[in-house]
């Protein structure tokens, strides 16, 4: 098998101009998806029967925890590549992904409260989602300040892909815990090994909005791992003749 490709994308001055490349059509389909969903859930789609007008939240609360979870393998899958194989943009990739991972998170949390006070009666309980959630956010904190720590990068990042890796223990806890646990908290709408339980006018927006988020996030990746880079190769050559040429 030909590992050419695994090799360049480890470049920073590869992975810089490539994406160059990939940023116009990302931001196309960023924007076309959530302008799509959010017009579609917000404006278009029925009232509940039982909660009215404020399950609207759901177009941004569930893609936001949706992207909570996923954005944390990214960052340690992204930790574990830099820990093993000593890849430059993996390391810069898992440093880019826990701010992002921490706002998405935060995002959860508070549209989850907001959807809570109407539907529960209350802005937060201590149930097993929700918490999890917040330690989630704690680890995601963790993650930057533990980095921020050490004055060595080398072993900042070292440090940092383990307190990564450790934590992936709390997302399937995340996601089994409306399962495991009685909770507040609903179990999960959208199924895919058997039939959703939502109805079709409101999951079809949902799913745009869904795709549109991990579109977005992908976009948000790419431009902070490209801060990231831009940082870590400042001296090099190639960045001194960037700023030139945009001067």
């Amino acid at each position: 098998m030909d590992w050419t490709w695994f090799h360049r994308l480890g470049s920073p001055r590869w992975f810089y101009e490539k994406s160059s490349v990939w940023l116009p059509y990302l931001w196309v389909l960023t924007a076309s998806l959530l302008i799509a969903g959010s017009v579609w859930g917000l404006a278009f789609s029925p009232a509940d029967a039982k909660q009215g007008n404020s399950y609207r939240i759901i177009y941004i609360h569930v893609p936001a925890a949706f992207l909570a979870l996923a954005g944390y393998y990214v960052m340690a899958i992204s930790g574990a590549v830099g820990l093993i194989w000593r890849i430059k943009v993996a390391e810069l990739t898992m440093r880019a992904a826990a701010p992002i991972g921490a706002v998405l998170t935060f995002v959860s949390l508070f549209t989850g409260a907001v959807w809570g006070k109407p539907t529960w009666g209350t802005w937060w309980v201590w149930d097993a989602r929700i918490t999890s959630m917040l330690i989630l956010f704690f680890l995601y904190l963790g993650v930057m300040a533990l980095h921020n720590a050490f004055t060595h990068e080398e072993t900042a990042n070292k440090a940092s892909a383990i307190l990564a890796l450790v934590g992936t223990v709390n997302i399937p806890i995340i996601y089994k815990s409306v399962d495991w646990w009685f909770t507040l908290h609903q179990p999960a709408t959208i199924k895919f090994t058997s039939e959703s339980t939502i109805d079709p006018s409101m999951l079809y927006p949902l799913l745009i909005m869904v795709i549109g988020f991990y579109a977005l996030y992908a976009l948000a990746l790419i431009l902070r791992t490209r801060v990231e880079i831009l940082k870590r190769e400042r001296r090099t050559k190639w960045v001194k003749a960037l700023a030139l040429g945009s001067a």
